[in-house]
């Protein structure tokens, strides 16, 4: 179903793409909009590796919502680990293509603990993720996406 990476020297292996979604802090999620046209949008968001999905929040209305109830079907994409060889002035990059399906976490404990496990990614310690949780926690929607296919690559930009 899902296509296989072309240029199969390019290719990065599961351990490889996983790490980096684990270690980048941003990725842009497509949605399908309407009348056809793509939505993507850049996200925070948390690569949850014991359970293979990926965590990110937002508001619990507006248009990435209305497109996510319409169809669950995403694309996410994330780009990092640049590197440059003192042989070449352009640098390597390592980018992630996950394919999955979106829904919004509707149950209130299970929205707490992912606001936590979120928080502690991006908040610098736990007195000030708890902080964060305790004031915003229950007013914010969390998403999941289930991955249903998730591949990578390195390439040369020149």
């Amino acid at each position: 179903m899902f296509r296989s990476i072309r240029k199969k020297k390019n290719e990065i292996s599961t351990d490889e793409v996983k790490e980096l979604l684990r270690c980048s802090r941003r990725g842009i999620l497509a949605v399908n909009g309407e009348d056809g046209y793509p939505y993507a949008i850049p996200i925070n968001y948390l690569y949850d590796e014991d359970t293979n999905k990926i965590i990110f929040h937002g508001a619990k209305a507006g248009y990435k919502v209305d497109c996510l109830k319409a169809c669950n079907k995403v694309c996410f994409t994330v780009c990092g680990n640049e590197r440059i060889q003192e042989e070449s002035w352009a640098p390597f990059l390592k980018s992630a293509v996950v394919f999955g399906r979106c829904r919004l976490v509707e149950n209130q404990e299970d929205t707490i603990k992912m606001v936590k496990k979120f928080a502690m990614k991006y908040y610098p310690d736990e007195k000030m993720a708890d902080e964060e949780v305790a004031s915003s926690g229950r007013a914010v929607q969390m998403f999941e996406i289930e991955i249903e296919h998730l591949s990578g690559k390195e390439v040369q930009e020149r």
